[in-house]
């Protein structure tokens, strides 16, 4: 029997081990097949094997060179006066296509979160849902409007209380202030945590969702 153990517990042991190489080293390629799939159009149209002696793999990183530069050159005159009038009346003509509108707005906020640094909301705070004792990450995008107080009677709360992983979803909740509870976090951790699903608690790394496109967005400074 202690032989069959150590067996069995080698054979755990080197799973544990070969297990997370062989999954990551799938990913990579999944990745890499699902990049060329933009990388070989670039390769073939531009003739790029003709500047590099035939070498496909070397044409493959030269086109992989043009694209990210593209992109710089595209992201720094998305910046200026010129660019950003021409890529918001891109981006009106795009949100009037209804099917194409919804996709595109969701992909754009939940990219912008994760690297902007402006959004309307507020603050971080914790609602007791979806029961009592039970909390959730709510995002306060502003006071609720005079009516919604007076019925209340007292100072009330316009909270987003965005889904996970997903915080471009979610529901709007209008809550007395006894009711939501302040608590020290900037809205970029409290927005990582949402989307990393509680897996990232710190504010090392940037975050991404066009808060600003997300239900009740403005602009402001992340805490």
């Amino acid at each position: 029997m202690r032989l069959t153990d150590a067996l069995k517990s080698s054979f755990v042991s080197g799973l544990l081990l070969l297990a997370p190489l062989v999954l990551t080293a799938y990913i990579v390629q999944i990745l890499v097949n699902w990049s060329l799939q933009f990388v070989n159009p670039v390769v073939q149209g531009t003739r790029l094997t003709q500047y590099t002696g035939n070498d496909e793999v070397a044409a493959q990183l030269l086109a992989v060179v043009l694209i990210l530069t593209s992109i710089t050159v595209l992201g720094y005159l998305a910046k200026k006066s010129i660019g950003r009038h021409l890529f918001g009346n891109v981006g009106r003509v795009v949100n009037v296509i209804p099917l194409v509108s919804t996709i595109y707005g969701s992909i754009r906020q939940v990219a912008d979160s994760l690297v902007e640094r402006n959004t309307a909301y507020e603050s971080v705070v914790l609602v007791e849902y979806p029961r009592e004792g039970i909390y959730s990450i709510g995002l306060v995008t502003g006071e609720s409007p005079d009516p919604v107080e007076d019925h209340v009677g007292g100072e009330t709360y316009n909270v987003f209380l965005p889904n996970s992983p997903n915080p471009t979803a979610g529901r709007l909740v209008l809550l007395p202030e006894e009711q939501v509870h302040e608590i020290d976090m900037s809205v970029r951790r409290g927005m990582r945590l949402i989307v990393t699903t509680g897996a990232a608690t710190d504010d090392a790394a940037p975050v991404a969702t066009d808060p600003g496109s997300l239900p009740g967005v403005d602009a402001d400074d992340l805490a």
